[in-house]
């Protein structure tokens, strides 16, 4: 075997980015369901900003879990199947968007303390979503490029 024979088996090319963005935007809609739902119930509910970014992290990995078990388990795949590839695909991903996210909340002046009908919390926490996909991407492109991520779970929807 020579060396290409050990490249990477990932896709490459234009097809790489568009899976990679498409992954990004994924993790991202999972993690945003999470961190909006995490920081406005947090934030209603008066929690210190550690028990709000606990909430918000555990519900944004419930989400970008869900949203990637459910189109596994809807095509007849076991729970007991599903649950590891969901695992594989997007723990990475998610954890990155939530460091960088939740990094930013707490870096914004105020944006912790504000509430949730002030545009400062809202702002914040839009931007910090943003900027966290957009960190996540080039790790989800690295991911794709090794057979990891959201290639685990690409392996699955084969038409």
């Amino acid at each position: 075997m020579d060396h290409a024979d050990h490249a990477t088996h990932g896709p490459s090319g234009s097809e790489l980015n568009k899976l990679a963005f498409s992954a990004t935007v994924h993790c991202l809609t999972g993690c945003a369901i999470g961190e909006v739902l995490g920081m406005v119930i947090g934030t209603a509910l008066g929690f210190s900003d550690l028990g709000t970014i606990a909430l918000a992290v555990v519900l944004a990995f419930f989400f970008g879990y869900t949203l990637t078990s459910l189109p596994l388990l809807r095509s007849g795949m076991a729970l007991a199947a599903v649950i590891p590839i969901a695992l594989a695909a997007d723990t990475i991903s998610i954890a990155v968007m939530e460091v960088v996210d939740n990094a930013i909340m707490l870096v914004v002046p105020g944006a912790m303390d504000a509430g949730v009908g002030d545009l400062l919390f809202w702002g914040a926490l839009a931007g910090a979503l943003l900027i966290a996909g957009a960190v996540a991407y080039p790790v989800n492109r690295w991911l794709l490029t090794r057979g990891r991520g959201h290639a685990v779970v690409h392996q699955h929807h084969q038409h």
